[in-house]
């Protein structure tokens, strides 16, 4: 098989090295793909916007199969367009993937069919939700942006002033575009984070691997909002027991509430839950594989992707058996400095030989090679990936890793893990 990965990024690179392993497939071509990509799959310069411009390359390189990764062109029907051309596909059509495409629709369909949430009201105008945070005055809030806005659409302000500002940023100076038409304000909730991505063919669930995000810049969770600073699964947190919770009463009905609707969920459908003192609730879908988590969920995966992908598309998914590694798997962001505000690029990256370093899976999102040389292009630049018996393990061999990588200004966390790791001894302490 010949298989075209849409994307260009972090998520996109772990794909490829997965789809990579599969006995069945002989070839991957990635567009646009970015330097560290270039040494896994040939890269064509197509944006992963460009539908006209993917089918068109699909066709030219005789793709057997066709993985659609970022949200942007599932939301904007990447997948339907292929489908109609004949193309064997992953990731949800367009009407599936407003799951994530709109918070607003996301939102009501949990309210309609009874999946736990956070409390929410939708606005439309500035004035009226400066008016309803003065009237309710509880702090911190959560202020997310209806559309898409590359997993930065949320603020969590801690004062009123916080909150009128980053109100008219996003209604009134459209900082996300369009997808600040309308806002969410929901209750803040507090608890343990867990990431779960899930596939899925529409009627049978299967969950992948827990995993934990970071999502603040800085150590701590302090910092700007980024789309991810670092992982490490397994999720200490998300037990047997809880997750027998959220399959009964979030993952299944989700599914339920999409066939329901007529929007038949088919691909990656991404959790972020959290586990409240009233029980897990959702904070967001997302319709396709999550960045970074793919980054440690994917390694430990021990079935072929690929009969995954045929099981989802034949519906047939129930009939097979997804086998995963005991191992833990940590992944630690190295990001330009400045990140996620503005960034230098083109600075030369040290320290790997074609995109690699033994021992450890380097994951590009942000790289190009340019006069025979590896540079960053992007914010997020490297996810530096280990697998360990136990977390601590692939934490050390993770920032072992990191210390041997050089360019100018990089920026990591050094606690990636670190909460994980203390849950883990409390668990053991008990």
């Amino acid at each position: 098989m010949k298989v075209l990965v849409v994307g260009g990024g972090g998520r996109e690179h772990a794909l490829i090295r997965k789809i990579k392993e599969s006995k069945r497939v002989d070839s991957v071509a990635c567009c646009p793909g970015n330097g560290g990509i270039s040494y896994d799959a040939d890269c064509y310069n197509v944006s992963a916007t460009d539908i006209d411009g993917v089918i068109k390359l699909a066709k030219e390189i005789k793709a057997d199969f066709v993985v659609v990764a970022p949200d942007d062109p599932l939301v904007a029907g990447m997948v339907d367009a292929l489908n109609a051309e004949g193309f064997a596909t992953f990731g949800p059509r367009a009407d599936a993937a407003i799951i994530e495409g709109s918070k607003v629709f996301s939102k009501n369909l949990m309210l309609k069919y009874n999946i736990p949430t956070a409390e929410y009201k939708v606005f439309d105008r500035a004035e009226d939700v400066i008016e309803y945070l003065k009237e309710k005055n509880e702090f911190p809030a959560v202020i997310k942006a209806d559309g898409l806005a590359l997993g930065k659409g949320v603020i969590i302000p801690e004062t009123l002033d916080e909150a009128i500002a980053g109100v008219k940023e996003i209604m009134e100076d459209k900082i996300f575009g369009a997808s600040g038409n309308n806002v969410v304000v929901e209750e803040f909730l507090t608890g343990p984070e867990v990431s779960v991505l899930a596939f899925t063919d529409g009627k049978c669930v299967k969950p992948m691997v827990s995993s934990m995000d970071h999502k603040r810049a800085l150590d701590g969770d302090k910092g700007l909002n980024t789309g991810g600073m670092g992982t490490v699964s397994p999720n200490p947190y998300y037990t047997e027991e809880i997750a027998k919770e959220c399959m009964d009463k979030i993952f299944i009905p989700t599914i339920n509430a999409m066939n329901a609707e007529g929007r038949t969920f088919k691909g990656c459908l991404y959790f972020g839950l959290m586990l409240t003192a009233k029980g897990p609730k959702v904070i967001e879908y997302n319709c396709r594989f999550g960045d970074p988590e793919t980054q440690v969920v994917l390694p430990r995966l021990k079935t072929d992707i690929m009969d995954i992908f045929d099981a989802i598309n034949n519906e047939t998914l129930s009939e097979l058996d997804i086998e995963w590694s005991d191992e833990a798997c940590a992944c630690v962001i190295m990001a330009s400095g400045g990140y996620p505000k503005s960034y230098p690029k083109g600075i030369e990256i040290t320290g790997l030989t074609d995109g690699q370093l033994q021992g450890v899976t380097v994951y590009h999102a942000g790289t190009a090679v340019k006069d025979g040389k590896l540079v960053t292009s992007g914010g997020r630049v490297l996810g530096v990936t280990a697998l360990g018996d136990t977390l601590e393990n692939a934490l050390v061999k993770s920032y072992s890793a990191v210390d041997k990588i050089n360019f100018e200004n990089a920026h990591y966390r050094k606690d990636i893990g670190q909460r994980a790791l203390k849950a883990l001894n409390n668990v053991k302490n008990v």
